[in-house]
C-alpha cells in the first residue's frame, strides 16, 4: 500500500474520532488498503473510507500525533500558556512514562483554567493549600486523586521553576490501608476455562502464571523470550526496570502453537493495526470471562498478579524471591501477600473451637 495515493483527514463519525481516507475511485487501490487494514469502513453518507482514530494508526499512516494534553491549551489562559508550554517539555525531557504525563498534564491544567488570568508563578503557598482544600471539601476528592494532584502541581514548582522544597510542604492525606484482592486457585481455572479465544487465554495465563502487570504482558516481544533458558526479559516495567522471570514450563507447547497460527512480527500480542495489545481491550477480556465463570468479585485483571504473589507464598516461596520476580522496590510492599496468606492463619485454632 503507498501512502502517497491516499489523503488522510481527522474528523468524527457517529460521536467517534476517525481518520477518513480520500483516493480517486480504484478498484486496486481499494484492496490494498481493505488488505493493509481490514477494519477499514465506508461512511454511504460522507462517500468516505474511514478508520478508527487511534495512535497505531497514526502511525501507520506517518500522521503527526497529538501532543498529550492539547485539548486543554486552548482553556488555558495566554498569561498561563507558557507556563504549561514548559511544563510539559519538563516531562517529556525526564522520559517519564505517557500515563503519567497524562495524568500530570490534566492535573496541572485543571489549576491553570481555574485560576484564569492570575499568573501561576505567584501563586503563594496559603493559596495553594487553599486550593487543595477546595478539592477535598467541595469537590470531594478521595486520598489516591489528592495525592496525585499534589504530585503533579508539585512537579511544577520543583522541577520546572526549580523552587525548593520546603515552599510546597503542603500536608498530604493519609493513603487507606487496603489489602490487595485476589482469587483462588479455582477461580483462576474457571477464567482461563471461559477464556475461549486462544490468543486471550493465553495473555491471561501469562498474567497470572507469571504475575506480570497488564502493561508488561502486552509489551512482551518475540525476542524478550528465551525458551532455552525458560525465562522471559520485562524490559522497561515501571519505574523503567528490567527484570527476568520464569516462563511456565506448562504453556511452553500453548505458546509455539500460537506463534505458528498468529505469527507476530515483533510484540508476543499484536493489535488489530500492528503494535502491542491494547491493555484495556485485556482487561475487558478478563472482565467477560469473568462473568461467564459466575464470579462475583468486584476484582480487575491487576488481580490475577496478586493471586500469582499469594499462591507462591502459600506454597512456600521465599517473600524476598517474591519481591524479585514481581520487581518490587522495596519489600514492604511485597509483605502485604502475608496479611492475605492463609497459610500461617489456618493452623491458628480459635478458642471458641474448644469451649
Amino acid at each position: 500500500m503507498e501512502l502517497s495515493n491516499y489523503t488522510f483527514q481527522l474528523g468524527t463519525h457517529r460521536e467517534k474520532k476517525v481518520i477518513w481516507i480520500k483516493f480517486p475511485y480504484n478498484k486496486e487501490l481499494q484492496k490494498q488498503l481493505r488488505d493493509r487494514f481490514p477494519s477499514v469502513s465506508y461512511s454511504a453518507s460522507n462517500k468516505s473510507w474511514y478508520l478508527a482514530d487511534l495512535p497505531v494508526v497514526r502511525k501507520h499512516l506517518n500522521i503527526n500525533q497529538t501532543l498529550v494534553g492539547q485539548k486543554f491549551f486552548e482553556n488555558i489562559h495566554l498569561i498561563n500558556q507558557q507556563a504549561f508550554i514548559d511544563y510539559r517539555n519538563q516531562l517529556l525531557m525526564k522520559s517519564y512514562s505517557i500515563n503519567t504525563q497524562r495524568i500530570y498534564i490534566a492535573e496541572f491544567a485543571e489549576l491553570l483554567i481555574l485560576i484564569n488570568d492570575y499568573p501561576i508563578n505567584e501563586l503563594t503557598p496559603k493559596r495553594l493549600k487553599d486550593y487543595f482544600l477546595y478539592c477535598v471539601q467541595q469537590l470531594k476528592m478521595k486520598e489516591r486523586k489528592m495525592n496525585g494532584k499534589i504530585n503533579a502541581i508539585k512537579f511544577y514548582f520543583e522541577q520546572v521553576i526549580h523552587r525548593p522544597k520546603m515552599f510546597f510542604d503542603i500536608p498530604r492525606p493519609k493513603k487507606p490501608s487496603t489489602l490487595p484482592k485476589l482469587l483462588s486457585k479455582q477461580d483462576v481455572k474457571k477464567i482461563i476455562n471461559y477464556t475461549g479465544n486462544p490468543k486471550h487465554k493465553l495473555a491471561i495465563k501469562l498474567c497470572y502464571g507469571m504475575g506480570l502487570r497488564v502493561s508488561e504482558v502486552v509489551n512482551i516481544k518475540i525476542n524478550h523470550i528465551d525458551s532455552s533458558r525458560m525465562m522471559v526479559h520485562i524490559v522497561g516495567a515501571k519505574g523503567k526496570k528490567d527484570r527476568y522471570v520464569p516462563l511456565p514450563k506448562s504453556i511452553l507447547l500453548e505458546l509455539r502453537s500460537y506463534y505458528k497460527i498468529y505469527k507476530p512480527k515483533e510484540y508476543l500480542f499484536e493489535g488489530q493495526y500492528g503494535g502491542s495489545y491494547s491493555k484495556s481491550s485485556l482487561q475487558q477480556i478478563f472482565k467477560k470471562a469473568m462473568r461467564k465463570a459466575g464470579i462475583t468479585k468486584k476484582i480487575g485483571i491487576h488481580g490475577l498478579r496478586h493471586s500469582y504473589a499469594t499462591h507462591l507464598l502459600e506454597a512456600g516461596a521465599d517473600l524476598r524471591f517474591i519481591q524479585e520476580l514481581l520487581g518490587h522496590y522495596s519489600i514492604k510492599t511485597t509483605q502485604v501477600y502475608t496479611k492475605v496468606s492463609h497459610g500461617h492463619m489456618s493452623k491458628i485454632k480459635s478458642p471458641l473451637d474448644s469451649l
